[in-house]
C-alpha cells in the first residue's frame, strides 16, 4: 500500500479543524452584532455567548484525541507501517470526529455524540496497538 495514503484522512481532520475555526468566527461575530457580547470579552474568553459556546468546546476537542491521531499517522508513515487496516482505521477515526463535531456544534445531545466519540476512541486505540506491534516486529 502507498504509505502516503495515511495523509488523506489527516487532511480531512485538518479541514475539519479549519471548518470549526470558521464556524466559531461566524457565531462570535453574530453574537457581537446581536449585542450579546463585546469583542473585548473574547480577549480573556470570558462569558462565551451561548451561540458559540458549543463551538468553542468542540474546537478545544480538536486538540485532544486528534493530536494523538496525527502523531500515530506520522509514526506509521515514517516506519513504513501504513496498510489497509491502518488506513481504514484512520478514516473511521476522522469520520467519527466529523460526526462528533456536527452533533457538538448543533444539538449537542450527549446520547448522540458519545457513540461517535467511542467509535473514534477505539479506532485510534487500535491504530496505536497496531503500531506498537509493528515496531516490535510482531506483525
Amino acid at each position: 500500500m502507498n504509505q502516503t495514503a495515511i495523509f488523506w484522512p489527516m487532511l480531512l481532520q485538518v479541514a475539519l479543524i479549519y471548518a470549526i475555526y470558521a464556524l466559531i468566527s461566524v457565531r462570535r461575530k453574530a453574537a457581537v452584532r446581536a449585542g450579546s457580547i463585546r469583542t473585548s470579552d473574547f480577549r480573556e474568553n470570558r462569558n462565551e455567548p451561548p451561540e458559540s459556546l458549543f463551538v468553542r468546546n468542540n474546537l478545544a476537542n480538536q486538540f485532544e484525541l486528534p493530536v494523538l491521531f496525527f502523531a500515530a499517522c506520522l509514526a506509521l508513515y515514517v516506519t513504513n507501517g501504513v496498510n489497509i487496516l491502518t488506513a481504514v482505521l484512520a478514516w473511521i477515526f476522522v469520520l467519527s470526529r466529523c460526526v462528533h463535531a456536527a452533533i457538538h456544534v448543533t444539538t449537542n445531545r450527549i446520547r448522540h455524540r458519545q457513540p461517535a466519540f467511542v467509535v473514534g476512541f477505539f479506532a485510534l486505540l487500535a491504530i496505536w496497538l497496531w503500531f506498537a506491534l509493528h515496531i516490535a516486529g510482531l506483525i
